[in-house]
């Protein structure tokens, strides 16, 4: 997968400090911002693999500056960091486009591991085109659709639905969607209500688009995306 570029964008000179040495020992390349202005400069001129983004910055919400990112269409993965009670600012994050978001105070193990999830699902999604009967996914393009129409998915959802489709007829545990949605470090999170909740989302989006129930609940085990349905 060759080395990691991050770009750190957090005032908290102390913490980001700790994130870049950390991860430099992980082998990533790390470069630091502790402002909206200075990551805007840094932004223009290089490119990054991640952008570890907290949102809330001194000059500026780091809402505005992930905003900027997805609409110049820059490729970077985006790991957002909130506050902790800041639950609109996730879900603001994910809406906006951001890969995936960690809370304040965080171990950096965990971050590192989210950063490698996001990697991976980046890899994944590289394959362009999978079709399976009505529904099709164009990794690339991060889009879904069901008979032509496009699904209106977050980044989890899309990334769930490639997980399906490439391990179809599989029983995926909870935990082993909620490591490939996650990364491994999953104890903080209340994950298996997440992907409950996700995988929901997924099904009731694909069925009210016209779509076939494709994604069974094994009790006690997971869930398989049958296509003998």
């Amino acid at each position: 997968m060759g080395t990691m570029k991050v770009l750190i964008i957090e005032d908290n000179r102390e913490l980001a400090q700790n994130i870049k040495d950390f991860l430099l020992r992980e082998g990533y390349l790390c470069e630091l911002c502790f402002s909206f202005e200075e990551a805007e400069d840094k932004l223009v001129s290089y490119s990054y693999d991640c952008i570890v983004l907290d949102i809330m910055l001194p000059d500026g919400n780091g809402l505005n500056l992930l905003r900027q990112i997805r609409s110049e269409k820059n490729e970077s993965s985006v790991l957002i960091i909130s506050a902790k009670n800041a639950l609109d600012d996730k879900v603001k994050g994910l809406d906006l486009g951001a890969d995936d978001y960690i809370t304040k105070p965080f171990h950096l193990p965990e971050l590192h591991s989210r950063l490698k999830a996001i990697y991976r699902r980046k890899f994944l999604r590289a394959d362009s085109t999978i079709t399976f009967q009505e529904i099709s996914v164009d990794a690339a393009a991060v889009e879904a659709r069901v008979n032509g129409t496009l699904l209106d998915l977050t980044r989890k959802e899309f990334d769930l639905l490639l997980y399906f489709l490439i391990s179809k007829n599989r029983v995926l545990s909870r935990q082993s969607i909620a490591e490939h949605l996650w990364g491994d470090y999953t104890d903080s999170l209340d994950n298996f209500d997440f992907v409950y909740q996700h995988v929901k989302n997924l099904r009731k989006k694909i069925t009210s688009s016209g779509g076939k129930d494709y994604i069974g609940t094994v009790y006690g085990l997971g869930y398989k995306f049958d296509t003998g349905r």
